[in-house]
Order: C-alpha cells, then sequence, then structure tokens
C-alpha cells in the first residue's frame, strides 16, 4: 500500500508540475491568462523590483539548494529516496506559481514590434525554446527527471540502474541544451517590457550560476567522461568551442 500511495503522490506531484509549467508558457508569452509577465498585480517600481526580486531568489535557492547531493543525503533522512525527487518537483511547482501567482509587471516598453507578422515569427521562436526544453528533458529522460522513474521503480520493487553518461541528439552540440531553450523563451519577444527584462535576465544569471554548480556534481558522478565532453563541446552556444 505505501508503495501505491508512493506512486499516486508521485504522479500528482508530476501533474501539478506539468499544469504550471503550461501556466507558464502563458505566463511569458502574455497569452490571456489572469496573470502574465506584463498584465496582473500593479505596484509601484521600487515594490515591484523588490517583490520580483524575492520571488526570483525564493525559486532560484529552492531549485538549487535541494537538487546538490549533499542535501539529498541530509533530506533522505526524512523522506524516502522514492520520492525525494517528486517532493522536490512539488516544490520547485510551488514556488513557480506563487512567482506567476504574485509577479508584478514592469510595464515600461523597451522595445515593441507592431508587424504582425515579424510578432508573430518571434512568439514562434519563443514557443521554440520551449519546445526545446521539453524535448530536451525526454532526451536525457523525463520521466526520472520529474520522479515518475523512482515511484515507478519502487512499486515494482527494481532497482534503478547505475547512471551513464551518453549525448543524445542536442547533446552532441551544446552541454545544456534545456537551459538553451529557456534562455530563447525568455529573451525572444515581440514586445520587452521593463519586467520582461528583469525576468530574462535575472533567470539567465541563475541559469549560468547553476550550470556551474550542475558540471560540478557531474564531474562527481561521471569523472573523465565528461571532463573530455566539457573540452569537446561548448556550453550554450552551438558550434563554438568549448572553452
Amino acid at each position: 500500500m505505501s508503495r501505491v500511495i508512493a506512486l499516486v503522490y508521485g504522479l500528482v506531484c508530476y501533474a501539478l508540475f506539468f499544469v504550471t509549467f503550461l501556466y507558464t508558457i502563458a505566463f511569458v508569452e502574455d497569452f490571456p491568462v489572469p496573470r502574465t509577465i506584463d498584465a496582473g498585480l500593479h505596484a509601484p517600481m521600487t515594490e515591484a523590483l523588490v517583490i520580483n526580486m524575492l520571488l526570483m531568489a525564493l525559486f532560484a535557492i529552492q531549485h538549487s539548494v535541494m537538487a546538490r547531493p549533499q542535501f539529498k543525503a541530509w533530506w533522505t533522512q526524512f523522506v524516502p529516496k522514492s520520492i525525494e525527487r517528486s517532493t522536490y518537483v512539488l516544490f520547485a511547482t510551488a514556488l513557480l506559481a506563487l512567482l506567476c501567482w504574485q509577479w508584478r509587471p514592469i510595464p515600461a516598453v523597451l522595445w515593441h514590434v507592431s508587424d504582425p507578422l515579424g510578432a508573430a515569427m518571434l512568439t514562434g521562436v519563443s514557443l521554440l525554446g520551449f519546445l526545446i526544453v521539453l524535448s530536451s528533458s525526454f532526451l536525457i529522460n523525463h520521466f526520472e527527471l520529474f520522479g515518475l522513474y523512482q515511484v515507478a521503480n519502487n512499486l515494482t520493487g527494481r532497482q534503478a540502474p547505475a547512471p551513464r553518461f551518453y549525448t543524445p541528439l542536442f547533446y552532441k552540440f551544446v552541454r545544456h541544451p534545456l537551459y538553451l531553450g529557456f534562455i530563447i523563451a525568455f529573451w525572444v519577444t515581440p514586445t520587452m517590457t521593463a519586467g520582461h527584462l528583469l525576468f530574462a535576465a535575472v533567470n539567465t544569471v541563475y541559469i549560468l550560476i547553476g550550470i556551474l554548480l550542475e558540471e560540478r556534481d557531474l564531474e562527481d558522478v561521471f569523472g573523465d567522461d565528461y571532463r573530455r565532453y566539457r573540452r569537446r563541446v561548448a556550453m550554450l552556444v552551438p558550434w563554438r568551442r568549448s572553452s
């Protein structure tokens, strides 16, 4: 029964994540949903900056700290290993939902593409970024990344195989296509407001910091295989030689 409960818990966490992810796409693209990056709660400039920075900081701290092996080793003393990843996804989803709900738009327009075709093309490129994010997650095992693989193995009593290093499709050109997709999605827009710029810039800085932390963990797991990969493949810009 505990294994069935763990599976249901993992499925619920994943469903909440997926709904929130879809809403986040609408939030960034300024589609007609209750609150978006440019429409929603209004506040004076200083208040908006403080609240938005706090929301992004909360998400970044949770996302980075709970992903570190040292935290996982401590955390799994209290949370079963089978649902550790699902719990991580649940916390991240809650903070992402909080960001979308409490974000304060800063409406000053920095650029605007009024041509309908040009605007549609830019929106299409931004959506392509989100598609790269989703497809990249499937290339490296989407269901393990979001905790379903772990609860399914727990239900059947199977042991997860040892991690193996491989570089499918996008990963042959850049080491972090998933993060590249987010950068494209955040920066390519027909209307760049001050609030959108803040969101894109802060999250890009967080992505770069997250890459440094993640690559350190990957070197610990895969050793020389990952070090050779780093020397051979660029971090984010395709076909650019790695430094």
